[in-house]
C-alpha cells in the first residue's frame, strides 16, 4: 500500500492508502465529499537516513518559513588559532589588515 496525497480547494490536504499505482488524478475528500486533486510531494524516505541527516533535514525545512534569530555569536575555543596560509611573494604586496 502507498499513501496518495490530495488537496481539497474547501478543506485542504488529505492521504489516502491505495494500492501502488492505483490512485486516480482526483478523489472524494473524506471532510466534504467534494473533489481532490492529487499532489505530488516528495516520498517519505527518511526512517532509512542517518539521525543527524534528518535533523539538518529538518532544520532546513523549518528555516524557509520561520528563520532562527541569532542574538550573539556561539562561543570560541581560545586556545584555537585561526590558520594562516604561508605567504607567497604575490601575497606579500598586498595589504594587510
Amino acid at each position: 500500500m502507498a499513501t496518495y496525497e490530495y488537496r481539497c480547494a474547501a478543506d485542504g490536504t488529505f492521504e489516502l492508502r491505495l494500492p501502488l499505482g492505483s490512485a486516480p488524478a482526483a478523489a472524494a475528500c473524506p471532510a466534504c465529499g467534494g473533489e481532490g486533486r492529487r499532489v505530488f510531494s516528495p516520498p517519505m524516505l527518511r526512517p532509512d537516513l542517518p539521525r543527524p541527516l534528518v535533523t539538518a533535514m529538518d532544520r532546513a525545512e523549518r528555516s524557509r518559513e520561520a528563520p532562527e534569530v541569532v542574538t550573539s555569536l556561539p562561543p570560541r575555543d581560545p586556545r584555537r588559532r585561526t590558520p594562516m596560509a604561508p605567504l607567497t611573494p604575490q601575497l606579500q604586496r598586498l595589504p594587510r589588515p
